[in-house]
């Protein structure tokens, strides 16, 4: 099978329609299809964007259709979170709704999908069923297919407490949202639920060293900053933080927590999630990633995989 993978999409249904234009997907039986090819989505379906339902009911159908495959990304897992109560909080969601300092801005963040189903109760728990069937990661022949960090260990340890086909269950939510109430007891390679789901779909961030802070794309001070994890060189903070150039040259050539350093491993991944700009191209002989900032104006972008076991920019199909 060869196959499309694209991007995350955050509810820019008319970027996807021309993507799958582009890449040569026509629309027949109530599904977009490609007679030799089939899309895998990374996740990251929801939020930002104008058309949320549009863009949902494309992706679903081409899925049910047989015509794509795809997997969860943050976003379907925040709207799981933040649509199931906290049975440790009465009143209150796994993803808080009222807590100081963090409802309105889990709202603000996830306004826009709830725009559009809020006042549609039964379509809104219809669309979260959804979003619990999807995997979190897909390994087909050839390839592996993660929203944000391939992690070997985690995914090793996360198996037996999936269900079949690597998906969450509700139950396991809670546990799935119990975040440490100590930084440092995020920053080993000690797995929990929490900490194995929070890498594979947000990536590894580690603490930054006393000092240091960065602002984020929607202007959030962080202390803790995401690594470059498929490259395996990427030892230090200063090489390792994925931040702007002129921000990541601020931080010391001090090394990285080792359990940080993974590296990309000898079969081509596939991820999104971190808003990368400027024109498509690899991180390495093994790694793509496949989101262009497609949810803040910048492209969707696509990569054209017909099995070859060294990746290559020249593969990448964009829509801005």
């Amino acid at each position: 099978m060869a196959y499309d993978i694209i991007g995350d999409i955050h509810g820019q249904a008319d970027k996807l329609l021309a993507l799958l234009q582009r890449l040569g997907y026509r629309q027949r039986a109530g599904a977009w299809r490609h007679p030799q090819r089939q899309v895998i989505f990374v996740g990251d379906y929801i939020d930002r964007g104008p058309a949320q339902l549009r863009t949902l009911d494309l992706v679903r159908r081409m899925t049910e259709a047989g015509s794509a495959l795809a997997i969860l990304g943050n976003h379907e897992l925040n709207a799981i979170a933040w649509h199931t109560p906290d049975p440790r909080a009465p009143g209150e969601y796994l993803r808080p709704h009222f807590r100081p300092g963090r409802g309105e801005k889990n709202r603000r963040q996830h306004a826009a999908f709830l725009a559009e189903v809020e006042h549609r109760p039964a379509l809104h728990a219809e669309l979260i069923d959804w979003f619990l069937s999807l995997p979190l990661w897909l390994e087909l022949p050839g390839l592996r297919v993660v929203h944000a960090c391939w992690h070997a260990p985690f995914l090793e340890w996360l198996r037996p407490q999936l269900r079949d086909g690597h998906y969450l269950s509700r139950e396991r939510m809670p546990s799935v949202t119990d975040e440490p109430a100590e930084e440092a007891e995020k920053d080993n390679a000690c797995p929990s639920l929490f900490k194995a789901v929070e890498v594979l779909t947000k990536g590894i961030e580690v603490a930054l060293p006393a000092g240091h802070h960065f602002h984020d794309k929607d202007g959030t001070r962080r202390e803790r900053v995401r690594v470059r994890w498929w490259d395996a060189d990427a030892v230090s903070y200063r090489r390792a933080a994925i931040l702007p150039d002129a921000a990541r040259e601020l931080l010391p050539d001090a090394p990285i927590p080792a359990h940080a350093r993974i590296g990309a491993g000898d079969t081509p991944v596939f991820f999104g999630h971190y808003w990368l700009s400027g024109t498509p191209r690899i991180q390495s002989a093994r790694a793509a990633c496949v989101d262009y900032s497609a949810g803040k104006g910048g492209a969707l972008v696509a990569y054209r995989f017909d099995g070859e076991e060294t990746l290559s920019s020249e593969r990448f199909v964009a829509v801005d």
